[in-house]
């Protein structure tokens, strides 16, 4: 058994570089540190983290980002150049981090249009995604359709689905979605 960390080691933040729109780890040490609370996809000898799981570690102090050269990225600039690489960028955060702030685990959806799975909380990595949450800014349109084939999806695999609506305040509203015959 390894030694429990020190007051010290608990405060540091974790540190990640930017490079080619992808963020990357660099203190393999303390991979499993992110593991464990379901951040990052391990990719070789590499742990790359998201847009949004950056942006959170970032936004909370846990991550210090840095680019090839060693230049500091700011929130500000992770997000403007997370937005750039992907549109619904911005929403998939908002939505990540209230999630966070509320005690789950969230990571990347697996596919039938769904953005994000969530774990019930203290399920993580014990038991699979109990949520699958689709998500929607205020005022943007989504095909019925789709979501009727996803939900239909997702009720075959045993999953909840969850539509998350960013409203023009900032606030996030969770709707639940099941099926409805008429």
């Amino acid at each position: 058994m390894g030694e429990a960390p020190t007051e010290e080691q608990q405060i540091l933040p974790f540190r990640a570089v930017i490079e080619d729109g992808e963020v990357r780890m660099t203190e393999r040490d303390r991979f499993g540190e992110l593991e464990e609370s379901g951040y990052g996809a391990k990719e070789g000898k590499e742990l790359l983290l998201r847009d949004y799981e950056a942006l959170y570690l970032v936004y909370v102090k846990k991550l210090v980002l840095e680019d090839p050269t060693g230049k500091p990225i700011t929130f500000e600039k992770l997000a403007e150049l997370a937005q750039k690489k992907a549109g619904d960028s911005w929403t998939k955060f908002v939505i990540y981090r209230d999630l966070r702030s509320r005690g789950y685990i969230v990571r990347e959806g697996f596919g039938f249009g769904t953005d994000l799975r969530v774990y019930e909380r203290g399920d993580y990595p014990k038991k699979p995604a109990k949520y699958v949450v689709f998500a929607l800014d205020e005022g943007i349109e989504k095909g019925m359709a789709d979501l009727q084939k996803s939900v239909r999806e997702m009720a075959k695999m045993g999953k909840e689905a969850i539509i998350a609506v960013i409203e023009r305040r900032g606030e996030v509203i969770y709707y639940k979605v099941s099926r409805a015959r008429f």
